[in-house]
């Protein structure tokens, strides 16, 4: 993957040290050593750097252990000039703090990311083919990604780039999503037990995005695709049997059922997004045209992580 040639330093500053900012800023120090005269700096806000609680405290003490800077700022109380401001001083920004201020998070920092004239910037966009989806989906916040595509878009100054992940591995099993029923060994199929759905842990994100930042030739106005697995709910149902040894049985969410679901609680997020799965187009892409296969580097599959995490339950 490495040519040989040195890579050009870049000035990155990452947004955010959440679940998907803490492996991209751990990646990002690590690759960084070969572009020499790289420098990796985290926004956050100035009580979170400051912060007394122990585990955020050992995280920021790691983060500055491995020579990251602090920059304190706040994205949701800051106006687009401020923050702007602060982006300028950096060649890349990567959004990683999730939609912290509902709806309008993406296109406030997307617009103060092309106001700063930095030269590439990557939106909080880690997750599901928004555009393969499309407007007016039952998760309405997709919509809010659209608009920022079509701003990254419609410029030519910065360079965007787009990593597309599917969903956090871990959020498929978690109980509050239902698609897997411990408690009853179900797995309940949103849409057909057909669909697919595509799975990449925030650790393989966080890889894989440090591979990305630093990949020559360098990725410029494009969606990069990432899968630590792709599999349909029928596999996934065979893939719990294999690892927890005992039989797990299939049932239909169908697609009318979980919009009927969806239109008794508009406003229920874990619904929407069921609703949007079930329709099975955007959620989910063939491994082989993905960045992590085409550069042959190792990811977790679904049968791996349920290995490590919920074996015995």
């Amino acid at each position: 993957m490495h040519s040989g040639t040195p890579f050009p330093p870049q000035a990155i500053l990452v947004l955010g040290a959440g679940e998907l900012g803490l492996p991209v800023l751990r990646n990002l120090a690590r690759v960084a050593k070969r572009a020499p005269g790289s420098t990796i700096s985290v926004l956050l806000r100035d009580a979170t750097i400051n912060t007394q609680v122990a585990e955020k405290k050992a995280e920021i003490d790691e983060l500055r252990s491995l020579g990251i800077q602090m920059v304190a700022a706040d994205l949701v109380n800051d106006s687009i000039d401020q923050l702007a401001q602060v982006f300028s001083h950096f060649d890349t920004v990567i959004g990683c703090a999730g939609m912290v201020a509902g709806r309008e998070t993406p296109m406030k920092l997307a617009t103060a990311a092309l106001r700063s004239g930095v030269k590439r910037y990557f939106p909080w966009q880690f997750g599901v083919d928004f555009e393969e989806i499309g407007r007016g989906s039952p998760q309405d916040l997709f919509d809010a990604q659209l608009d920022v595509r079509e701003l990254l878009r419609a410029q030519s100054s910065t360079e965007w780039v787009i990593i597309s992940t599917g969903m956090f591995t871990s959020f498929l099993f978690e109980p509050v999503f239902e698609v897997v029923d411990f408690a009853t060994d179900t797995v309940n199929a949103l849409g057909s037990l057909e669909n697919s759905v595509t799975l990449t842990t925030p650790e393989d994100i966080g890889a894989l995005t440090a591979e990305i930042v630093f990949f020559e030739p360098r990725f410029r106005n494009e969606i990069v695709y990432l899968s630590g697995d792709t599999l349909t709910y029928g596999e996934l149902a065979s893939v719990l049997e294999q690892v927890l040894g005992r039989p797990f049985k299939t049932n239909v969410w169908s697609v009318p059922h979980l919009l009927e679901e969806l239109a008794r609680d508009p406003t229920h997020h874990i619904k929407k997004y069921r609703a949007v799965f079930s329709l099975g187009k955007g959620v989910a892409w063939p491994k082989d045209r993905t960045f992590n296969e085409r550069q042959s580097i190792p990811v977790i599959t679904a049968a791996e992580w349920a290995e490590e995490n919920i074996k015995g339950k």
